[in-house]
């Protein structure tokens, strides 16, 4: 079976995870580590994802085994909308049209995506919320799916935890971290801490990981309120705020690509 190099299609990695490890330093949980309930984090996807469909592309969802994606609860109170109810209502009739419309309840297993398959993307996004802490960064398919969008210098976008899927790469090939000297915005580990405080435990920072693995992470006040990195086909940024600028800056990259 043969593919069309088809310019106008776009892969979107999504997390299997519900959840992600959190472990407890007070409470009556102290020293165990619990299961906190997390997913995507609804805006970092449907913001680059409205704007790649406005512009005519093409998704196909996919994770590591296929499982039906769940909103990481957090990302869906109105809090995280900073009170804007019809927003929160705009994304979330986005994601329910994906459900009719495209399989989001049942994205592709990334091991059913064959390496002539990937050909056929021009780029691909990776969103955060914590749940991608739990699988994306030791995924030997996510990695082979990586290395394809890095050896062919296809746009490749990610925010918030969605970068600690970078680490994947190790998985995969000659075992090598394919994104060592590259800039890369990610959630901060200051803003992890302020997370640890809110829920009394410590979680894994992925700003520190990428950084041990030779990325050169790019942090500060102007990432904290969105703004973006771009190191050759990798655009990637910190946290909700970022959503925006990604999806604009990814659209860019396709269109030059």
């Amino acid at each position: 079976m043969g593919f069309i190099i088809d310019s106008k299609k776009i892969l979107i990695i999504l997390t299997d995870a519900k959840s992600f490890p959190l472990h407890k330093t007070s409470g009556s949980e102290a020293c165990k580590t619990v299961q906190q309930p997390s997913g995507f984090f609804l805006m970092e996807l449907a913001k680059p994802l409205q704007k790649l469909l406005e512009a005519g592309y093409e998704v196909t969802f996919a994770s590591p085994k296929g499982l039906k994606p769940e909103p990481d609860p957090l990302s869906e109170s109105l809090a995280a909308f900073a009170g804007n109810f019809y927003e929160r209502r705009r994304e979330n009739e986005l994601i329910d049209r994906m459900k009719r419309e495209n399989g989001f309840d049942t994205p592709r297993p990334l091991n059913t995506i064959s390496d002539e398959e990937l050909d056929s993307f021009a780029g691909v996004f990776i969103p955060g919320g914590h749940a991608p802490l739990s699988d994306l960064g030791d995924d030997k398919e996510v990695g082979r799916v990586l290395r394809h969008f890095h050896e062919k210098r296809k746009p490749t976008a990610s925010l918030c935890h969605g970068p600690i899927a970078f680490l994947s790469t190790k998985q995969a090939g000659d075992g090598s971290f394919v994104y060592k000297g590259y800039k890369i915005t990610c959630w901060s580990d200051a803003e992890e801490k302020m997370m640890e405080t809110m829920l009394g435990g410590e979680i894994k920072k992925v700003e520190s990981s990428l950084r041990n693995e030779g990325a050169e992470m790019v942090e500060g006040p102007r990432e904290k309120i969105g703004a973006i990195t771009v190191d050759r086909e990798l655009v990637t940024g910190g946290n909700p705020q970022a959503a925006n600028a990604l999806g604009d800056q990814f659209l860019k990259m396709l269109s030059v690509h």
